[in-house]
Order: C-alpha cells, then sequence, then structure tokens
C-alpha cells in the first residue's frame, strides 16, 4: 500500500465487504478517502464466498478452468455427481449461454495462454501483497509463506498436466520437484500413495479466511471508515456522475462508488450500463475439527482437485465446482466427497465415525472467461467494478484493491487493464 495522501479525501462507497471489497476499503483508507462501506451483513461471515475458500495464496493459480478439449468433459460433468466439477440438470437452460462462452473462452492453447498471463499480473506478487496488508492490521500471523504442495499418485499424473506447470514456469512461477521421499519428509501423514509433488516455494497461505477479512474491515472502520449495514439498491446520479448509492436505508453520499459484492452485483452492474455474463462456481469445503494429524504445509492433492490447510477451524478441504443457480439448496453430498477425500490423503485422522466435521458451501462469483471485472463502468462516471474473481478472489484482494484505486485516483494503473475490462461483453444493458 501506498503512503497516505495529504490532500483533503474524496468520499468513496464500496459496496461488498468480502476480501475483495474489505481490500478495497483498506488502501482507500490508506490513500486518504472518506470510505463507507456498504453491506447489510457484517465482514468475514459465513454469507461470503471469501469465508469458506481453501486458504491458497498461490502465484501458481494462474491457470483458467477452461482449457483446450473440455467441451468433450461435459457430458461427464452432468452426469458424474461424484467428480470435481459437476453440473446440475435442473439449472442447465439457463447457464447454457454462460457456459458456451466458457468453453470458447479456452478452446485453444493461445487462448489459455493468454489468459493465464492476465491472471499472473494479478497473482505473481499476490504472497508478498498479502504479508504486508497483515503486518499493516496488526495480524501478521494470519499470512504464512512456507509453500504450497500440489501432490500427485506418480510422476505419469504429473506430466498429464505438464503443459499447465510449464505454462506457470514460462510465468517464473518458483517451484521444486518433490519424489516420495521429499514428501514423507514434508508431509508425514500424506498417504504414502502420492511419490511425486511440485512446492510452489513462493506460495502462502491464511490461517483464517473469515477472520482476516473481517479484521480488514474492522481496521478500516479503526481509521475512518464508516460501515453501512444495508443492501445497495441503486445509484444517484447528476450529469451523468455518480452522487450517491441508493440503500434499504437511505442514500449514501459519494464521490465514487465500487461495486464489489461478488455473486451479488449483476443487478447493480446492469443499472450503471453494463451486463457481465457471471454464474456462480457453487463450491464446498469440509474441516475437521481438532485433526488427530495435519499438513504443516498446505496440501492439494491433484487427483481430489482440493486444498488441504490447518485453519483455525480445523482442517480443512476447499473445492469442488458445481454449476448452478446460486439460490439453489446445497447438496451436501459434494461436502462428503471432500470429506472422503481427506481421509484417503490423511490415514491418521481416523474412522469418519470419530470426527466433527463442520459443512460449509458459498458461491464464487464467475465469469465466462475466467477473468474478473476491474474496470471504470460504462453508462455512469465516478462508478468502478470489482468482481468476478472466481477462484482467486483471496489471492487477488489486495492487487485488486490497488488497481480500483487507481482507477478512483484517475491514475494509470502500472498493469495493462484491458484484459479486466468491462467492455470486452460488449453486450450493453438496454436503458
Amino acid at each position: 500500500m501506498t503512503a497516505p495522501t495529504p490532500s483533503l479525501p474524496r468520499t468513496t462507497a464500496v459496496i461488498g465487504s468480502g476480501i475483495i471489497g474489505a481490500c478495497i476499503a483498506a488502501e482507500l483508507v490508506v490513500r486518504g478517502h472518506a470510505v463507507t462501506l456498504i453491506d447489510p451483513a457484517d465482514a468475514g461471515g459465513e454469507q461470503a464466498a471469501s469465508f469458506g475458500n481453501g486458504a491458497f495464496i498461490s502465484p501458481a493459480s494462474i491457470l483458467p478452468m477452461s482449457f483446450p478439449g473440455m467441451w468433450r468433459k461435459v457430458p461427464g460433468y452432468l452426469t458424474d455427481r461424484s467428480g470435481p466439477v459437476t453440473i446440475r440438470w435442473r439449472d442447465l437452460p439457463g447457464l447454457t449461454p454462460w457456459l458456451w462462452r466458457f468453453l470458447l473462452s479456452g478452446a485453444t492453447e493461445a487462448r489459455w495462454r493468454r489468459t493465464a498471463s492476465s491472471l499472473h499480473a494479478l497473482l505473481a506478487d499476490a504472497p508478498e501483497r498479502h504479508r504486508s496488508l497483515a503486518a499493516r492490521i496488526g495480524r501478521a500471523d494470519l499470512i504464512r509463506q512456507n509453500g504450497l504442495i500440489y501432490a500427485f499418485r506418480d510422476r505419469a499424473a504429473f506430466q498429464g498436466d505438464a503443459l499447465g506447470w510449464q505454462i506457470r514456469r514460462d510465468h517464473d512461477v518458483t517451484m521444486e520437484e518433490l519424489g516420495a521421499a521429499d514428501l514423507a519428509r514434508l508431509v508425514p501423514c500424506l498417504n504414502p500413495r502420492y511419490t511425486f509433488g511440485i512446492l510452489v516455494t513462493s506460495g502462502a497461505h491464511c490461517t483464517d479466511p473469515g477472520g482476516y477479512v473481517g479484521t480488514l474491515a474492522g481496521w478500516a472502520a479503526a481509521n475512518g471508515a464508516r460501515h453501512v449495514p444495508a443492501a445497495a439498491t441503486g445509484f444517484d446520479a447528476r450529469d451523468g456522475r455518480v452522487t450517491a448509492v441508493r440503500t434499504t436505508l437511505g442514500p449514501v453520499p459519494c464521490d465514487a462508488a465500487v461495486i464489489a459484492a461478488g455473486i451479488h452485483s449483476g443487478p447493480l452492474v446492469y443499472l450503471t450500463g453494463d451486463r457481465v455474463p457471471m454464474t456462480a462456481e457453487r463450491g464446498y469445503h469440509v474441516e475437521v475439527t481438532n485433526p488427530a494429524v495435519a499438513p504443516a504445509i498446505p496440501v492439494m492433492p491433484q487427483d481430489g482437485k482440493m486444498a488441504n490447510t490447518l485453519t483455525a477451524g480445523g482442517l480443512r478441504a476447499a473445492g469442488q465446482v458445481e454449476l448452478g443457480a446460486a439460490d439453489a439448496p446445497p447438496d451436501w453430498r459434494r461436502a462428503d466427497i471432500l470429506l472422503d477425500h481427506l481421509l484417503r490423503c490423511y490415514p491418521g485422522l481416523g474412522p469418519r465415525a470419530g470426527l466433527t466435521v463442520r459443512r460449509w458451501q458459498g458461491n464464487r462469483p464467475s465469469t465466462p472467461d475466467g477473468l474478473p471485472v476491474i474496470s471504470p463502468a460504462s453508462g455512469m462516471a465516478g462508478v468502478f467494478h470489482a468482481f468476478g474473481h472466481g477462484h482467486i478472489g483471496l489471492a487477488a484482494g489486495p492487487k485488486t484493491g490497488a488497481l480500483i484505486a487507481d482507477l478512483v485516483e484517475g491514475t494509470p494503473p502500472a498493469i495493462d487493464m484491458r484484459p479486466y475490462a468491462v467492455s470486452r461483453f460488449r453486450t450493453k444493458a438496454g436503458r
């Protein structure tokens, strides 16, 4: 974060207090803005996607979910309820336009690489930004940087993902190969069936994602930000420029407004003249409280595609992608799949019947091309978009905060912002 500016503060309303909104609010406070954080819920609560993520802060998370040849897997996603990705049949008609754009976005290796480059620009220094931010708010203990392990059954399984790992190397992601002996030394509780791994040496993790977001918002409030516990419903404007955010508790005057409401951003975005195709990547986690064993370094077993991280709540397994309506009831079988993987990965956890387990489901806000929207609104000056981060919300939070603060202040950001522009979706909302 940059030092506070001595000039009179602008009044900026930030809609949404998840990890993105909290990071934006904190950055704007540091820069001397008068900030109002608008959210009907408390920051860091279970209602937010950032509460339940896998806690990874990985510079390696640059590969979008859509990849060349993925279209061949769609029938399996529709029929296999136990796989890491599934599509809810009942939601398929409404999901089809988004799914079509999603498949096209990763249809060629060139597109895959282009998106990876844009994600790299957001994530390359994510661990360092989080360490700095956590230290600033007096909670350095919430971010640990001792690497991240991606575990494979054997080298042959790794070779099946070789192109993805080569793309990561091409973007200077620092990594080391691990053999069976290395895995046994670094993660002695891991099932020895995993005999090959990659250690992303610069990777970090958050020990309490929900607590981190709540602490960030609390720090912003202690340094002058105001929380309005209301839902944003629209905007007031004069001569095409925002003057206030309408809320269920009345208007909140502002010079600028940031839409950072995650999966709930769409209706507000529409009111600014934009329409963004976005769906819920419904994710799940389980936490084994007081586990008998747990990895000291977070692990992502590649056959389960789940992050295994020791958090304040216990040993968390987070993952699964269930494409469907955000308001659909949770399918707790998806969480049970994660628990089954966890028991297979760490035999020392003991029998399932003896465990105390918490389950969670949340909605990642995902665009079809795998990139967030970080951009001025098209039809209302002074409004900015910051949503659609999908799997990278936690990791990209501080960088997004800095980029949005630059845009609010009219300062050219240090990276090319065109890949994240709302204009890439072309379709404008009707007035």
